[in-house]
């Protein structure tokens, strides 16, 4: 008999919408935000690159919803190793669920098949029950080998996450400092972009090493200090 697994997750913190940096993103956020006080659409399948915030999102759907009282559930699939399909009894009765990387049981015919299923008995409990899903490419994209699945997984409104801009990304890093409760100028913004991974997730990593270190020798983050910390 197959052991089913507890449908509890943690709630992160610091990643809620008001932690979210939108730059062009703000009508997904619009969106997600109307699908959870039940004004807006049903089903919401989000997609884009990686390092875009995709998880972000979907914690933030999750806390705003938890506020509003409803029963929530989140769950990021695994690249490699899926879990059990028994997680998915009992999820139905869920008000909001919430799948990120969805596309990583494409092409598992046993979790294509518990999925479709799942999806059935969560969508006929009415418009109370939303499913908002993530991954890196659009439902037409996945590699969905059940016909019926790949059909659902188009129904409701897809929207793609877009990609910040290094303008946006200057932003992003003054804004993230900010919450840390400490300052970064445009310069100093520029050029950890021009010495570093690109990437929000590397960034925000970077900037929370930087602010501890900052702390520690009680300088403020200046081009030299950066330099000096950093061995350039």
């Amino acid at each position: 008999m197959m052991k089913q697994l507890p449908l509890t997750f943690e709630f992160r913190a610091n990643q809620t919408f008001n932690d979210f940096f939108a730059a062009g993103n703000q009508e997904i956020i619009t969106h997600l935000q109307s699908c959870i006080e039940g004004t807006g659409e049903q089903q919401i399948f989000l997609w884009g690159e990686s390092g875009l915030g995709k998880s972000h999102l979907l914690q933030a759907c999750c806390h705003q919803a938890h506020q509003q009282g409803l029963s929530v559930f989140y769950f990021s699939m695994p690249t490699h190793e899926l879990p059990d399909p028994a997680l998915l009894t009992g999820l139905e009765k869920y008000e909001l669920v919430c799948f990120d990387n969805i596309d990583n049981i494409a092409g598992d015919k046993v979790w294509e098949l518990a999925f479709f299923n799942f999806f059935n008995q969560h969508r006929g409990l009415g418009l109370d029950h939303r499913l908002i899903l993530t991954a890196t490419s659009s439902p037409d994209q996945l590699n969905i080998q059940l016909p019926d699945l790949k059909t659902r997984l188009n129904w409701g409104l897809t929207l793609k996450i877009k990609p910040l801009v290094d303008d946006d990304k200057i932003e992003a890093l003054i804004f993230r400092a900010d919450q840390l409760g400490f300052q970064v100028s445009p310069q100093v913004s520029r050029f950890l972009l021009t010495h570093f991974d690109r990437d929000l997730a590397s960034l925000w990593t970077l900037l929370d090493k930087l602010d501890k270190a900052s702390l520690a020798a009680k300088r403020k983050l200046t081009i030299p200090f950066l330099k000096k910390l950093l061995n350039l």
